[in-house]
């Protein structure tokens, strides 16, 4: 007779050792790539409302990987948002096997299973959010679960959160308080940041010669989500993004 409760546990135990199964990374994928472009699956914000309400997860992070990008970022929050961690889960059914940035607001463990369990490759921790005793806890936890950490700043005195050596350093643009964005501000900050540092600029990029020139002051990673995700097609917004570069 057959073991039904025996071919459960061999499923969980598949299952959880997706959890600890290496992760493509992050860090390499930008440090290698000549674009170093982390395209964004991001369906909504706060501020402007709905982006691309009818966007999916089987189509657009799929696309992205084949017009170029180098690695994805996906939101998870579905508040304000409208994410899932069910996103990541549908691109990589898809047939994504680049880096995914777990991208949210992550405040607790929970969270960083949560990134882990979905299928992420790193998971976005923000200064503004967190103690830096808290910040290395949780990074901590991401490392024993085989995840990258990028490490997200926006101002000055947020810079000696890059003391805990995260895998990678990113500056925001915008401030998550306003939510006004000026590009400027990873001009400002990047030479205060750890020269072995593998930097990433977040949001406002809209021209690839802000890429050409944030390259030039240090930066291998390059977080566009709005700019592709308002266009009719998002791959092929990329596409022809990468041609220019």
């Amino acid at each position: 007779m057959k073991d039904i409760l025996h071919d459960i546990i061999a499923e969980k135990q598949i299952e959880v050792s997706r959890l600890y199964a290496p992760k493509p990374s992050l860090r390499k994928a930008l440090i290698d790539s000549p674009t170093g472009i982390i395209a964004e699956f991001k369906r909504r914000s706060p501020s402007k409302g709905w982006i691309k309400e009818s966007g999916r997860a089987d189509v657009i992070p799929a696309s992205y990987q084949q017009n170029g990008a180098a690695a994805l970022s996906i939101l998870t929050d579905e508040y304000f948002f409208g994410g899932s961690d069910d996103f990541v889960r549908i691109a990589r059914k898809s047939g994504v096997t680049l880096p995914i940035l777990y991208k949210n607001f992550v405040i607790d463990e929970s969270q960083v299973y949560a990134a882990a369990l979905c299928g992420a490759s790193a998971v976005l921790l923000i200064a503004a959010c967190m103690t830096k005793k808290r910040c290395k806890e949780l990074m901590t936890l991401a490392h024993e679960l085989g995840l990258e950490v990028l490490l997200e700043m926006h101002s000055e005195s947020e810079l000696d959160y890059a003391d805990l050596e995260p895998d990678l350093c990113g500056i925001n643009n915008r401030n998550l308080g306003s939510f006004v964005t000026d590009v400027d501000n990873s001009f400002r900050l990047a030479e205060r940041l750890p020269q072995h540092a593998v930097k990433v600029s977040e949001s406002g990029i809209s021209d690839p010669a802000t890429v050409k020139a944030l390259r030039s002051a240090g930066f291998s990673g390059f977080l566009i989500g709005e700019t592709f995700m308002r266009e009719p097609d998002p791959g092929e917004a990329l596409a022809s993004f990468v041609s220019k570069l």
